[in-house]
């Protein structure tokens, strides 16, 4: 008798998928990854184990490649995915739209396409805060209708969504987890997000300045409607992030019914400014950081902010890093990373 579930996690090599892994090994699962490695590194999946103390499956896919996505499927049996594998930068999306909803809607195309057919049905789905595009109310809650997509990662997410919920008719059941702004790193600096050349992302960018590596960062916009003009966002820990997938596989297991399609906010409930954060990272590190104010960028909403009452009611999640510690932990990594710790 198989005592364990099994749990496919793509792009668990990634910054998400890897402490997710973390979380899913803590809480008993067996685990098998992928990943392209084309945005992440071997070191990662070395990380993750040095802070379990165990192993798990790790293969080099890509979720496009349907031969080897069936090879995987006929030679494992999973329990449920959790789908991480997909481009995550709003900027690029801007400038590489085609490449973006190829790699995003195809890859779960293909995936939800092998899943039918090896009758594996729960899926995790790994999507964002920028479905809702710029909301009428704030903070944002699940019932929120989508606005159009403010990028074409966005867009890509919005699309992702409809395709998950209409194949609740064809018995795939769906937890839809709507992330606003992760940040920081595991505790134990072995693992973090690690971002290919320029970030994209604000911390890596101000951790990366913090360390020399940027001459300096650049504020996008200063005339928001906004108490201090900058964009407001809500951000939240990386293994805060993590956690709630081992809560929303176990909603799944728990579920009766053939169909199931929710979607659950995952953000703290605290807007914070671009430049509160700033100024909080160099209050808390003791480090100075070289900024700028810069005009607005396209793709980027003006203010979003969850309200999570929804994922806390119902999945009994609930946040356990505050901003100080979040910005700590990813100083930490990043001075890892850079041979400064």
């Amino acid at each position: 008798m198989k005592n364990r579930k099994h749990v496919l996690v793509t792009g668990g090599a990634g910054y998400i998928g890897a402490h997710t892994v973390v979380e899913l090994l803590n809480a008993g699962y067996e685990v098998t990854a992928i990943d392209t490695l084309e945005r992440s590194e071997q070191k990662i999946i070395e990380g993750v184990k040095t802070i379990t103390g165990k192993t798990f499956g790790f293969h080099k896919i890509d979720c496009l490649n349907k031969v080897a996505m069936n090879q995987l499927f006929s030679t494992q049996q999973f329990d449920s995915v959790i789908h991480f594998a997909a481009y995550k930068s709003v900027n690029e999306s801007v400038e590489k739209p085609l490449m973006y909803y190829h790699n995003n809607v195809g890859s779960l195309i293909t995936l939800l396409e092998v899943m039918k057919q090896h009758k594996v049905r729960d899926l995790i789905f790994s999507s964002s805060c920028t479905v809702y595009g710029q909301p009428d109310r704030i903070p944002v809650d699940e019932s929120a209708p989508f606005k159009r997509a403010e990028s074409p990662y966005g867009a890509s997410k919005q699309l992702c969504e409809r395709i998950l919920e209409d194949m609740t008719t064809e018995g795939i059941r769906v937890v839809s987890l709507r992330y606003f702004n992760p940040i920081g790193a595991h505790p134990t600096g072995l693992i973090g997000e690690l971002p290919i050349g320029v970030p994209n992302n604000l911390v890596p960018y101000v951790t990366q300045t913090a360390a020399g590596v940027r001459a300096q960062l650049t504020v996008f916009g200063s005339d928001y409607n906004t108490p201090d003009g900058s964009c407001l966002r809500d951000f939240i820990h990386v293994c805060d992030v993590a956690s709630a997938h081992v809560n929303a596989i176990q909603f799944l297991e728990e579920q009766a019914s053939a169909s199931v399609f929710k979607t659950y906010n995952l953000g703290t409930g605290i807007g914070v400014s671009v430049l509160e954060l700033v100024k909080k990272f160099i209050a808390v590190t003791g480090v100075p950081l070289n900024y700028k104010i810069g005009a607005r960028r396209p793709g980027d909403v003006e203010k979003v902010y969850a309200n999570p009452e929804k994922i806390v009611k119902e999945l009994g999640w609930r946040y356990q890093y505050d901003l100080g510690q979040s910005l700590q932990h990813a100083w930490q990594w990043e001075k890892k990373v850079r041979g400064l710790a």
